[in-house]
């Protein structure tokens, strides 16, 4: 591959990947409605797992291992990508899959559209894997020099929620920016034509776009926002298949304790996934953490924060109580006696 950068980073990210730009845009009352008319499928199907193109369900999707653990189960696994958190989760809510990961915003907007949303399990904070870019040329030097001008972000993602808190940091209102709400890919593009004065984004397109347009790190999550990576289930599937969570759970930890001491096989097994040169994932790999666990009382807390922070601007349509949503393994409950 050659060492001149892509002129953007768009084609590695199709827009659109995953379930049919049609499934998403159903948006929860067909596919919710439909999901209601389904039965609770048994064990001996099918577990339908919802991804990105990073983190460690994706690494779980490509060694296959998850597949050798469930079939003693007498489950099957049907991976499905999306190009983002919130599609993802407006599928989850929806029905359309029993399984996935996301941020710690999606998860909020999810919660708020309906009961059945289960937190299953974190990973530690990662606060550098995510930040506002802007131009390597730009007047822009602090978060308070973006009021006034454009910036391009993920509707309901983890960086809207990096952002709000900048923004409140730096003593700017959040309606004192102009806010391009943009999927990664289209983001980029505006980005490189100078058609936004910044971009709130998150690894790996955060090392791609540093790494092609020599973009500077405005401000990253330390000190703002933990920028958790969360799996997340429905009550239509843990309560009747608990030991099904349980096993992919399993799953993941395995694969996260071989990623954490092996980050430049990590790299290379992703590189053709993802569509990044290894030594780009590599910087990437290095901001993210490893060491899925149970949601302990910091945990959501912090996501309780950002719960009242969207709902404090009028973003959530009422209060909504994060703990609620937090599934309890009656597994763990149960050696915990």
């Amino acid at each position: 591959m050659t060492d001149r950068p892509p002129r953007t980073l768009a084609s590695p990210f199709p827009a659109h990947a995953g379930p049919s730009r049609r499934l998403l845009m159903a948006g929860g009352l067909g596919l919710a409605a439909a999901a209601a008319l389904r039965p609770a499928r048994a064990a001996g199907s099918t577990l339908r797992i919802g991804y990105q193109k990073y983190g460690s369900l994706v690494l779980l999707k490509g060694r296959g291992t998850l597949e050798r653990a469930l079939q003693p189960l007498g489950v099957a696994v049907e991976w499905s990508e999306f190009p983002s958190g919130p599609p993802l989760m407006e599928a989850l809510n929806a029905g359309a899959i029993d399984f996935g990961s996301a941020g710690e915003a999606p998860p909020i907007f999810a919660q708020a559209a309906s009961p059945e949303l289960r937190y299953v399990a974190a990973e530690p904070p990662a606060p550098r894997g995510e930040a506002i870019l802007v131009p390597k040329d730009s007047p822009v030097r602090t978060v308070a020099d973006l009021r006034g001008r454009t910036i391009a972000l993920n509707k309901g993602s983890n960086v809207h929620f990096l952002l709000v808190r900048a923004l409140e940091q730096a003593g700017v209102p959040y309606d004192g920016v102009k806010l391009a709400f943009l999927a990664p890919a289209d983001a980029n593009a505006a980005f490189v034509r100078g058609a936004v004065d910044a971009w709130a984004i998150w690894d790996p397109y955060l090392a791609a776009a540093e790494r092609s347009t020599g973009a500077r790190v405005l401000a990253d999550g330390q000190g703002l926002a933990p920028n958790r990576q969360f799996y997340f289930s429905r009550r239509g599937f843990t309560d009747p298949h608990p030991e099904i969570v349980s096993a992919v759970l399993k799953a993941i930890g395995e694969v996260d304790a071989w990623a954490a001491g092996h980050a430049e096989t990590v790299a290379a097994e992703l590189a053709p996934t993802v569509g990044i040169p290894a030594p780009i994932l590599g910087v990437a790999l290095g901001r993210l953490s490893y060491g899925v666990a149970p949601l302990d009382a910091a945990t959501v807390a912090d996501q309780q924060r950002v719960a009242d922070a969207f709902r404090s601007l009028g973003l959530l349509p009422k209060p909504l109580r994060v703990a609620d949503a937090v599934w309890a393994d009656p597994k763990r409950q149960a050696d915990n006696r």
